[in-house]
C-alpha cells in the first residue's frame, strides 16, 4: 500500500452555503495575491520586498533586515493563529485557505468548464484516447499552463516592481532570476494544483499528521452521526425512516463522490479530511429531498455525538487566546514606537587608541546612520557627556 498507484478522483461538482464560503475565501484570496502587486503607495509599489536593496516596502512602512524581530513576532502570531482554530473548529485552515487548497479549486474549476463534470471527465478518460480527446486535453493544460505562468509572474512581481518586471518580460529581458522563478514557481502550481492535488494534502503536508494532537472532545469537527444514520438503505423519496426500519441515510454514496480526498465521512474522522464540508452540503441538499432534517453530517464535537454538553471556552483556548493577545499588542506597539533610524557606534578595532600631539589620548569611532524611512530625512548629530 506505501507504493500503490494513485487513482485519479473525479469530485462531483457540489453547491450550499459552504461551497459558498469556500468559493468567497477562494476569490478573496487570489484576488489579493493577483493584485496588491498593481497596488501603488506613496510612489512605489505598495508591497514589495526588494532584495537587492535590502528594503521591504509594506504600504506606508519600509522595513530593513534590521527589523527581522518583527518578521519573526508575525510569524509567531500566525502559528498560535493556527493552533488556536485547529483547536476551536479544526481544519479550517485547510478547508478554506490553505495555498493548496485555493490554487487546487481553481484548476478543478477550469478542468470542468473545459472537460465538463465529474461523470463526462471519468468517462472520457476510460473512452477512447482520439482526436477529440487529445482536443480537449490539449484545451485544459493549455489554461492550466496560461494560469501557471501569470502566478508565477505575479509571485516574482512581489520582488522584482511588476510594472518593471512585465516591461521586461514584453522585451523578451528578464533577468536569470527572474526566469527561474517565474518558470519554477508556475510549473509548481501547475504540479501541486493541477496534477497531484489531494496527494500534497495525504502525504506531503506534515499538519495532516500532527494536527489531531490540537484535537480534543470539544473540537468542532465534520462528522456523520451514526445514531441517526445507521443502518443504511435506499427507500423511497418521502418514506419516513422509521416506517422503513431504516436510518436517516440512504447509502447514496454521495458524500464520497463529492470529496477532493476521496475518504467515506462515515467511516469516522480521518486524517486525510481537509474539512472542506463538501459532505455536508450535498447531505443536506439529500435530506431535503427525502424530507428528512439537515444536519446528519454537521460540524459537531465528539462530546455532542456522545450527548454531552460542549465547551467552547476551556483553558486550551484560553491560553492560545492570552498568547495572542500578549504576542499581538507586543507587535502593534512595536510598529507604533518604530523610529526609522538605525545609529551604530563601533570602535576603531586596528588600534586601541593613538596619542596627539598635545599628549593628549584619541580614540576613534565610526559612527553608520541608516535612514529606515522612504523619504527623506535631516538628522542633527551632537555628543554629550564627555
Amino acid at each position: 500500500s506505501l507504493y500503490a498507484k494513485r487513482e485519479k478522483i473525479y469530485p462531483r461538482e457540489v453547491h450550499g452555503i459552504f461551497a459558498a464560503l469556500r468559493t468567497s475565501g477562494v476569490l478573496a484570496l487570489l484576488g489579493l495575491d493577483y493584485v496588491i502587486p498593481w497596488l501603488m503607495w506613496d510612489g512605489h509599489q505598495a508591497v514589495l520586498f526588494d532584495l537587492p536593496a535590502r528594503k521591504f516596502y509594506t504600504f506606508g512602512l519600509v522595513f530593513w533586515p534590521q527589523d527581522f524581530f518583527y518578521l519573526t513576532l508575525l510569524l509567531i502570531v500566525a502559528s498560535f493563529s493556527l493552533f488556536f482554530f485547529t483547536a476551536l473548529a479544526g481544519r479550517l485552515w485547510c478547508g478554506y485557505a490553505c495555498p493548496q487548497t485555493v490554487w487546487t479549486e481553481i484548476y478543478m474549476w477550469i478542468e470542468q468548464k473545459i472537460e465538463g463534470g465529474s461523470r463526462k471527465q471519468k468517462k472520457r478518460d476510460q473512452g477512447p484516447h482520439n482526436a477529440a480527446y487529445f482536443g480537449i486535453k490539449t484545451a485544459k493544460h493549455a489554461a492550466w499552463l496560461t494560469f501557471s505562468l501569470w502566478t508565477g509572474i505575479s509571485f516574482v512581481g512581489y520582488f522584482t516592481p511588476i510594472q518593471e518586471l512585465w516591461s521586461s518580460i514584453l522585451a523578451f529581458d528578464t533577468g536569470p532570476w527572474e526566469t527561474f522563478w517565474i518558470f519554477f514557481y508556475g510549473f509548481a502550481t501547475y504540479g501541486n494544483a493541477g496534477f497531484m492535488r489531494e496527494q500534497v494534502c495525504i502525504y506531503m503536508c506534515p499538519y495532516a499528521r500532527f494536527q489531531s494532537a490540537m484535537f480534543d472532545h470539544d473540537t468542532l469537527i465534520i462528522s456523520y452521526d451514526e445514531k441517526r444514520g445507521d443502518p443504511r438503505g435506499s427507500r423511497k423519496r418521502g418514506t419516513p425512516s422509521a416506517k422503513a426500519g431504516l436510518g436517516d441515510c440512504i447509502d447514496c454514496g454521495l458524500c464520497v463522490q463529492v470529496c477532493p480526498v476521496g475518504i467515506d465521512i462515515r467511516e469516522g474522522l480521518q486524517y486525510q479530511c481537509i474539512g472542506c464540508a463538501a459532505c455536508i452540503d450535498v447531505c443536506d441538499e439529500v435530506m431535503d429531498k427525502m424530507g428528512y432534517p439537515h444536519g446528519l453530517v454537521k460540524y459537531t464535537t465528539e462530546n455532542a455525538l456522545e450527548g454531552k454538553k460542549t465547551k467552547f471556552i476551556r483553558p486550551r483556548i484560553l491560553v492560545y487566546v492570552a498568547i495572542l493577545t500578549f504576542i499581538s499588542s507586543a507587535l502593534v506597539y512595536g510598529l507604533m514606537t518604530r523610529i526609522p533610524l538605525e545609529v551604530d557606534i563601533i570602535r576603531d578595532r586596528n588600534m586601541l587608541y593613538s596619542e596627539t600631539d598635545e599628549g593628549l589620548v584619541q580614540n576613534v569611532y565610526n559612527l553608520k546612520l541608516i535612514n529606515m524611512d522612504h523619504q527623506p530625512q535631516r538628522y542633527r548629530l551632537s555628543v554629550s557627556g564627555l
